[in-house]
């Protein structure tokens, strides 16, 4: 066991280095489980940041489309507190040297997004906006002292005393090793997702929703698990994680089509390709059941243009063996984005004492049953400050601290890759886009089989949030944002209202559901 006087940081994605420098100079110990700037979903984020800056367009504007899109269970005030910060963020990660694209006079160049009432997502080399975002807080961090970076490592535990989070488990990642318990005066949770646990994913390898299992594993309550957003357009080419065909070339005017020559979202929605998501992917995820090959066309809209202006689509479609200036690009839904996730109030405090969460690990009440298009970046910079204001504010006087220095003892197992497989084999079947009673039953079931079979402290954190999503979607019995039941496929406004859960309450719907 360590004690240290840093503030601990769980993860390395946007928010957990936007929060290492919000509390700079206070000293911290940020826990990567890869090298800085590998691994995590914030460096491959695609569309870019949702912020109201252009002529016209303002945060109550952008408040209202959030609201709109999160099907009912969105919190106004959360969502006009975000949204009024947002541009300010923008112009901080500018003087961080983040490169926005801009126009000729010096204005950032804005794009519009599925949902969105006006053109307000801001970009970087058309496609690259995670990426860059990314390189410049590696940049800072790299450069601040008080920041130490523990690279290799992963959280696999939470200690908790009376209530109150006192200390993290680490072991080394990718690698069997034994667990050291390093205590801190404040942990922050940054985690990512929890993507990787669907068999067809965006998502970087690791982001499998271990944070939110841990988590909830220490007795923190979860909020909203059932709402998994899946992209309507990765490319179908059989990668593992899928590409992504980002929502952005539906906005420049690339349609959806099927091998019948239909575009087919005209008769789906008003809003056609630029529809909500799940409505979108609920669509695609329909033409691929009736074996209708559905693609997304760019040739009329953007011509060569695609190869220079969305450089990661291209490099990705040439892996393939496509030219998406002379070629349609087939697209499956994929498991993108978590609104669920561990329940923070408006200060991105949990429900455990001492423990803080920002980023996509966390359920804020921003996103609701449907997150609005590029807001996750925005929650992720506007709670990374919150919770780095509330530790500061909790901690009072800065103290000095040496770093920390990690030995890991011998022991410990590796997670079985296919068990792993197997695990998110019945999520993307039973828990997928579309979802019924005795689909998401006999998902349980397998759950439960892998975690029976499989000890390891990472697998136990993935099949916690596994449990949390399929005992969270069985229970509700209605259709709303990215929760879709084919047995009850309307909405019900009696249940428009967020979920609340905790694991036990999860394996007790659990063990119900195997008994019956």
């Amino acid at each position: 066991m360590i004690e240290t006087d840093r503030v601990i940081i769980v993860g390395a994605g946007l928010g957990a280095l936007y929060a290492a420098l919000k509390l700079a100079p206070r000293p911290v110990l940020v826990i990567s489980p890869e090298h800085l700037g590998e691994g995590a979903s914030s460096a491959w984020a695609q569309g870019g940041v949702a912020a109201a800056m252009a002529k016209g367009d303002t945060p109550t504007s952008h408040a209202v489309d959030t609201v709109n899109a999160g099907a009912g269970t969105v919190d106004p005030e959360i969502a006009r507190m975000v949204t009024a910060e947002a541009a300010q963020h923008i112009l901080d990660l500018t003087t961080l040297g983040t490169p926005f694209d801009r126009d000729a006079g010096g204005g950032y160049v804005m794009s519009r997004e599925a949902a969105h009432s006006a053109a307000r997502v801001v970009r970087v080399k058309g496609d690259q906006a995670g990426r860059e975002i990314m390189q410049s807080l590696i940049g800072a961090v790299r450069q601040t002292p008080s920041v130490q970076v523990a690279e290799g490592v992963l959280a696999s535990g939470l200690e908790v005393q009376n209530g109150t989070a006192t200390g993290v488990w680490l072991e080394k990642s990718g690698a069997p090793s034994g667990r050291v318990l390093v205590r801190a005066p404040a942990i922050l949770l940054a985690g990512g997702g929890s993507g990787g646990l669907f068999a067809v994913t965006t998502n970087p390898p690791r982001i499998r929703g271990q944070v939110i299992g841990m988590a909830a594993r220490a007795g923190a309550r979860i909020a909203d698990p059932e709402f998994v957003q899946f992209h309507p357009t990765a490319i179908a080419t059989g990668e593992d994680p899928a590409p992504l065909a980002t929502e952005a070339l539906r906005g420049e005017g690339a349609v959806l089509m099927n091998n019948r020559g239909e575009r087919f979202m005209l008769a789906v929605h008003p809003d056609a390709e630029l529809a909500p998501r799940d409505i979108v992917a609920r669509a695609v995820y329909l033409e691929r059941q009736e074996g209708r090959a559905p693609v997304l066309d760019t040739r009329a809209a953007l011509s060569a243009e695609v190869l220079t202006r969305f450089p990661a689509v291209a490099e990705a479609c040439t892996r393939a063996g496509i030219d998406p200036s002379q070629q349609p690009i087939p697209v499956a839904p994929a498991a993108h984005y978590h609104m669920g996730g561990i329940d923070t109030d408006a200060h991105g405090r949990a429900s455990l004492d001492n423990l803080w969460i920002c980023g996509e690990a966390s359920s804020t009440g921003l996103h609701g049953a449907n997150r609005l298009a590029s807001n996750g970046l925005l929650e992720a910079l506007v709670y990374a400050r919150i919770c780095a204001l509330g530790i500061a504010e909790k901690l009072g006087r800065i103290h000095e601290a040496p770093d920390v220095t990690l030995e890991f003892p011998t022991g410990g197992e590796v997670v079985d890759e296919g068990a792993v497989n197997r695990l998110r084999q019945a999520m993307t079947d039973g828990v997928g886009v579309v979802r019924t009673a005795s689909g998401l039953r006999k998902a349980l079931a397998t759950i439960a089989g892998i975690e029976a079979a499989n000890p390891q402290e990472a697998m136990r954190n993935m099949t916690a949030t596994a449990t949390l999503i399929a005992a969270a979607a069985l229970m509700r019995e209605e259709s709303r944002g990215g929760h879709y039941r084919s047995d009850f496929p309307q909405a019900d406004p009696a249940q428009a209202e967020r979920t609340h859960i905790t694991l036990a309450e999860a394996l007790e719907i659990r063990a119900k559901a195997l008994e019956g």
